[in-house]
């Protein structure tokens, strides 16, 4: 599977149906595997943080989630590149997993959030196999407490779990549990305040232009004004000496 290096960070060249397609074939081996949706605020992350790439970097499968990545891999010789946003591919698999009788499980946010969560995934999908989720609580675990939660989440027959711990706590997570837990992981992040409703998302024309981050900031400006209007300058600033003295053959990786 090829995969194109952003600012150091592998992304991988993807459709929804091909990601689908692929978490539906490890899922039915029962594969432990770990999927990242990469945004520019991820990236950056990654890029200020070595440790943080390599987890990245580790993972099975990263999406390109943020329009400014879709820009770049078009750019980088991918013209038909689609954006393969984390909330719309959680959908996608439910949707899926509600189809072909797929265990799924949840694992991160608050309990509110969590409840809205499972209330509302069962109303959209009727026949959907629930059979894990879970909010840790806002500590680290013991290596007792996270043995337990792993032992749960195994017990459970959870084929697919939908990890919302946020950037960057959920990537290391899922880092530390691959062969751990047995069960494909994805770091869907905001997704469960989405479809739980406990958050406003964007309308659908406002992300294809690339402005999702300004309704996100104008939504919550106090805890997202440090990742907007930090990260988004210097990502631009940063791509686009990449592009320009990188070129696109140098960027491609087997």
């Amino acid at each position: 599977m090829q995969r194109q290096l952003i600012l150091g960070t592998n992304i991988t060249p993807i459709t929804y149906g091909e990601s689908c397609a692929l978490i539906n074939s490890w899922q039915k081996d029962r594969v432990s595997q770990y999927v990242c949706a990469a945004n520019v605020h991820m990236v950056m992350e990654a890029y200020d943080s070595p440790s943080y790439q390599q987890v990245i970097n580790q993972a099975d499968l990263v999406t390109p989630d943020g329009m400014p990545l879709v820009w770049m891999l078009r750019r980088m010789g991918y013209p038909n590149q689609e954006r393969v946003y984390g909330p719309t591919l959680m959908v996608k698999l439910l949707e899926m997993a509600n189809d072909e009788s797929i265990p799924v499980g949840f694992f991160g946010s608050t309990t509110d959030v969590m409840s809205k969560l499972v209330q509302n995934v069962q109303r959209d999908f009727p026949k959907i196999q629930i059979v894990y989720a879970y909010s840790p609580p806002f500590k680290q675990l013991s290596d007792e407490e996270d043995r337990q939660v792993t032992e749960s989440i195994n017990s459970s027959g959870t084929r697919i779990l939908f990890v919302g711990l946020g950037c960057p706590k959920q990537e290391y997570w899922m880092h530390e549990h691959r062969g751990k837990v047995q069960a494909v992981m994805l770091g869907v992040g905001a997704a469960f305040d989405f479809i739980a409703g406990t958050k406003p998302q964007a309308p659908s024309w406002v992300q294809k232009i690339g402005l999702e981050w300004l309704f996100r900031l104008l939504s919550e400006p106090r805890r997202l004004w440090k990742r907007y209007i930090i990260h988004n300058p210097r990502f631009i600033f940063l791509a686009t000496k990449q592009l320009i003295l990188n070129g696109v053959e140098s960027n491609k990786i087997d």
